[in-house]
């Protein structure tokens, strides 16, 4: 008898998806996932992380100012750029984020035609809701995922010849 409990719906399976490409994160002050998805395929993930050539934040340590960590590029970033170095049109897309995303991001996201956010962690005090509500941008707060990953390792030994 199999353990698997139940299938994810595409919302949780999404966020789900953030929450393990948030464990990429190399910036101790936070660690953020984003997954941008458009008609249920994954388009692109990003964490945050540092700039390419430079020190991370967890070697290194943070580079503060006004109480931000200014070494690292945001998940959203990282996942619109992953998009744009690709050619990967972000146009009508979503975006599956661990957090609401800072003023900035909600910027890019917005500029690069995300019309949809699922988060289930907010932010501190940002001008990113004002800014969605004003692009139309509909935010979906939805509870936590299951942290734990269903693998059903018992039903398939089942199948696999001794």
């Amino acid at each position: 008898m199999s353990s698997y409990s139940k299938r994810p719906s595409w919302d949780e399976y999404f966020l789900k998806v953030a929450m393990l490409v948030s464990e990429r994160a190399t910036c101790p002050r936070m660690h953020c996932g984003c997954v941008l998805v458009k008609d249920k395929q994954i388009l692109a993930t990003g964490y945050n992380g540092s700039i390419p050539g430079d020190d991370h934040c967890e070697d290194a340590g943070c580079k503060v100012v006004d109480n931000h960590c200014i070494r690292t590029i945001h998940a959203e970033m990282n996942a619109i750029l992953q998009c744009s170095s690709h050619g990967v049109n972000t146009n009508g897309a979503m975006a599956y984020i661990t957090n609401m995303p800072c003023t900035n991001c909600s910027k890019s996201l917005i500029a690069a035609g995300i019309k949809e956010i699922y988060i289930f962690t907010d932010y501190h005090d940002t001008l990113a809701e004002e800014f969605f509500q004003i692009a139309g941008v509909k935010i979906n707060r939805l509870p936590i995922p299951d942290k734990i990953i269903s693998y059903d390792l018992e039903s398939f030994s089942s199948v696999v010849k001794k």
